[in-house]
């Protein structure tokens, strides 16, 4: 007997303690640097200044953060355009 096939979803779960990263990262998503090879990063000054603008206590931890989500998406995006 096979399974019966699920249709694909773009549904996730996002955890309570990751919901204020990911909010910052979304705030951040214009603010990559690139070349013609693809993405390099985002750009740390207008990471430091979203950070100020949005009051984060502490700078230092959310950066690490976003450093994690950085990493993944570049290396995601980057996939898709080669």
């Amino acid at each position: 007997m096979s399974l019966p096939e699920q249709e694909p979803t773009n549904d996730f779960e996002v955890w309570e303690e990751n919901w204020q990263v990911l909010e910052m990262f979304l705030r951040c998503q214009t603010q990559w640097r690139t070349t013609m090879n693809g993405l390099l990063g985002l750009d740390y000054t207008a990471v430091a200044w979203v950070l100020k603008l949005y009051e984060v206590e502490d700078h230092r931890s959310m950066l690490e953060d976003l450093q994690v989500m950085e990493a993944a998406a570049m290396t995601a995006l980057n996939e898709r355009s080669s």
